[in-house]
């Protein structure tokens, strides 16, 4: 799993990173918080959790890794369209997307804090 994780983090990091790109060539910083966001949460915060679980492979074999990465893997995605698309068009009809999204991404977040707590031992 955690070498998934990387693999799927390299990607947000290419998104990320191509998004910032657009901002600077177009002049156009609407989409900010999308690049901050699509950075943070798919590049820094899967690299790591994939290192984590690569490093301590018995988080791998639980309940918990499943859904921590399922959750983020799909709430990340409808949060970050849904604020893309709130952004360049201002049709707040959006937002509940934004919240189902950021509910997943934080769920899928808070199973892997409770696993890593709950079984890495000193």
């Amino acid at each position: 799993m955690g070498i998934r994780l990387i693999k799927i983090s390299v990607v947000y990091f290419a998104i990320g990173i191509l998004l910032g790109y657009y901002m600077s060539v177009s002049h156009s910083y609407d989409l900010t918080p999308v690049h901050v966001h699509i950075n943070l949460l798919g590049w820094t915060a899967l690299t790591l959790a994939g290192i984590i679980y690569h490093l301590f492979p018995s988080l791998t074999n639980n309940r918990l890794a499943t859904v921590h990465f399922w959750l983020h893997n799909i709430g990340l995605p409808i949060m970050m369209l849904s604020l893309a698309t709130l952004v360049t068009t201002q049709n707040e009809a959006i937002l509940p997307g934004i919240a189902v999204g950021a509910t997943l991404t934080v769920l899928g977040v808070l199973s892997f804090v409770w696993n890593v707590l709950k079984n890495i031992k000193e």
